[in-house]
């Protein structure tokens, strides 16, 4: 498995794994006509703008991709600086695998290539936003993230909890 800041060019396949993970990981947690919304299309043209800002140089805003040995990208995470008001300086965005490489070290490969890079930026503390019920909140609690918060959401017209991990120093996902 090969983890790699993302590219411009990389626009359709972050696409496509952002759409199809999404279809796996909510399907029983999200509304069927909010998950039907999802578009291939839509979602090239916000990965083109999102990988447009992250190749600057003065932004805090990374992207990186896995791929798997035929080159093909199976995963992603994006983060960059805490957005709202928050004590964490950082957040991890996004993070999505295809159903077919999940449990194999690659969410763990992604997290550290996002925190290395956040705090190679002089980050010092981190954290990300699940939706109560992802799988992906056991991910992040055997990572150590610590429970810190949680909201409520409306995501088409029914409110849902999202829970936020959080690690006060980032070194900690370096060392998993």
């Amino acid at each position: 498995m090969n983890i790699r800041e993302a590219k411009l060019e990389d626009a359709a396949a972050i696409a496509f794994v952002h759409v199809d993970s999404s279809q796996t990981t909510y399907r029983d947690l999200l509304p069927n006509d909010h998950l039907n919304k999802f578009s291939y299309k839509k979602r090239v043209n916000n990965w083109k703008n999102s990988l447009g800002v992250s190749t600057k140089a003065q932004t805090n805003y990374f992207i990186y991709v896995a791929e798997n040995s035929l080159g093909e990208i199976v995963g992603f995470v994006d983060g960059g600086l805490v957005r709202g008001d928050s004590t964490y300086q950082s957040e991890i965005y996004a993070l999505y695998i295809l159903e077919a490489y999940q449990r194999k070290g690659i969410g763990k490969s992604l997290i550290k290539a996002i925190a290395l890079r956040l705090s190679q930026s002089g980050l010092t503390s981190i954290m990300v936003w699940v939706l109560a019920g992802n799988p992906a909140v056991q991910f992040y609690q055997a990572l150590d993230g610590q429970r810190v918060g949680q909201k409520l959401i409306k995501i088409s017209g029914i409110e849902f909890t999202e829970i936020a991990y959080g690690w006060n120093d980032i070194q900690v996902l370096l060392e998993k």
